[in-house]
């Protein structure tokens, strides 16, 4: 006896027939959700009939994962308002481990007094590392008590070849799954850049499209633009719209560049357009502040937009 596809809230098996009184242990197909087996054996012999329609509602499901809008972005220690999504514009502390926004960064520091205390942290008050050296050691000790963002700024030393550290892309790769592991969705994106590049591995589009989709779906706008170029590049731009324009809507500049091009070539309505730079300024005001201008003012190195 063979049953055709049924929805899984049907609480009998796609394959004998079984109902729950017959069977208390009937399990939904782990990929597709849409009908129950009351063992593999059952399961395996349905598959030659199930197989297409699985594929395809696995592939939908996947899809409201990976297209889900993202979660809210990480905000300053101090000031508590949305963090940028460009690097120039959080600077991370290895004395406390906290990520503190460009503004708060130069904004003066007061002790209980009312006085400008110099030279210290604003969030923990730990007086701030004298050399890179100093600064090196902390971000050791801070990767010794598990924080994921020491483990990626680490990561990325032995790239690049900064800080001291001689390249090596074995042990960058080892940090920035260290930190994904963790859930630091900046490693993963890296994870992924590594993979298309070849940095340390072989080139795999397959798995650099693979980590790209974790770190978007994280939240990362930088993931969810490179997902956008490489869909693109393959002919889909349909794909490759909506996630440049979920990256938008994270703060990424280039998608807002690359949706802009689509508009002028065709292939983004007006509306679309239109709906991507009310995205992006929407994020502007999230992440604004008079600080913020300040800092960004005195150097492109706190610039945040």
């Amino acid at each position: 006896m063979s049953i055709v596809d049924v929805d899984y809230e049907v609480s009998i098996c796609a394959n004998c027939g079984k109902g729950e009184e017959e069977s208390d242990k009937l399990k939904a197909c782990t990929a597709c959700k849409l009908v129950k087996y009351c063992n593999r054996e059952c399961q395996i012999a349905h598959r030659p009939q199930h197989k297409k329609t699985c594929k395809k509602r696995a592939a939908e499901l996947y899809d409201e994962k990976l297209f889900k809008q993202p979660p809210p972005g990480e905000d300053c220690a101090i000031c508590f308002l949305r963090l940028t999504s460009l690097h120039t514009g959080i600077k991370y502390q290895p004395c406390c481990g906290k990520m503190i926004c460009s503004g708060c960064i130069l904004a003066p520091v007061y002790d209980d007094q009312g006085n400008v205390v110099e030279n210290k942290c604003p969030f923990c008050r730990t007086l701030y590392h004298t050399s890179d050296e100093e600064m090196v050691e902390r971000e050791k000790k801070r990767v010794e008590a598990g924080d994921s963002q020491a483990m990626y700024n680490i990561g990325c030393d032995y790239r690049d070849e900064k800080n001291g550290y001689t390249q090596n892309y074995t042990k960058a790769l080892e940090l920035f799954h260290r930190a994904a592991e963790l859930g630091h969705s900046k490693a993963y994106n890296s994870i992924g850049i590594a993979y298309q590049f070849g940095n340390g591995v072989e080139v795999d589009i397959k798995k650099a499209s693979h980590y790209y989709e974790l770190s978007a779906m994280m939240g990362n706008a930088s993931a969810r633009h490179n997902l956008g170029s490489a869909v693109g590049l393959n002919g889909n731009m349909n794909r490759a719209l909506k996630h440049y324009m979920i990256a938008v809507g994270g703060g990424y500049a280039e998608s807002l560049t690359a949706i802009q091009k689509m508009h002028s070539t065709g292939l983004a309505s007006k509306e679309e357009y239109t709906s991507a730079l009310q995205s992006y300024q929407a994020y502007l005001s999230e992440i604004k502040s008079p600080q913020r201008d300040k800092a960004a003012a005195f150097s492109d190195e706190y610039r945040y937009y």
